[in-house]
């Protein structure tokens, strides 16, 4: 519990994109290794057998090693009281969403996200563009856990605005009068 009398905030789900998007950068790192090692092996004794290790290194970190990073580099947590996306590289960006203050939650399938059970989630507030939980694995269950989240808050808020409301009104004192 905590200071106010609330149940401390506890993380539900921590969240990446499917992994099913590092599948090609993957393939392109065992290409780039077999080409670079037989390259390397046929001209051991020759420049062309480093210009081959060289390239096929500066290729696996272009085509492996950055789509990881990036992959790595976004992540969805929910909490108990809101959402908060991370993302970026080098630029780091955080945005959060308070589940009291009331969404729009839809999951939109395509092609091989509805054979994975993935999909995009979009939390909209209205107030401002959408948040878009870009290739969520289990997107359906995210839905269903965000609005059974936003609910619950929502009552948290409203029982205390009732109990705001059903107590008496404070008299004040202005310059003397009542």
């Amino acid at each position: 519990m905590s200071a106010e009398g609330r149940p401390a905030e506890t993380v539900v789900a921590r969240l990446r994109p499917h992994a099913r998007a590092l599948f090609w950068p993957s393939v392109a790192l065992i290409a780039i290794a077999g080409a670079s090692v037989y390259v390397f092996s046929a001209y051991r004794t020759s420049w062309i057998g480093l210009a081959a290790a060289g390239l096929g290194l500066v290729l696996a970190i272009v085509l492996w090693l950055l789509p990881l990073l990036s992959w790595l580099a976004r992540n969805y947590t929910i909490t108990t009281r809101r959402i908060v996306l991370r993302s970026g590289l080098l630029v780091r960006q955080r945005r959060e969403i308070l589940h009291s203050r009331g969404y729009d939650v839809t999951v939109r399938t395509a092609g091989l996200q509805s054979l994975f059970g993935s999909g995009t989630v979009s939390i909209n507030t209205g107030l401002e563009n959408p948040v878009v939980l870009h290739d969520v694995p289990h997107a359906r269950l995210v839905q269903a856990a965000l609005s059974e989240l936003m609910e619950e808050n929502a009552t948290v808020i409203g029982a205390r605005r009732q109990q705001e409301e059903s107590r008496p009104p404070d008299e004040t004192v202005r310059w003397g009068v009542r």
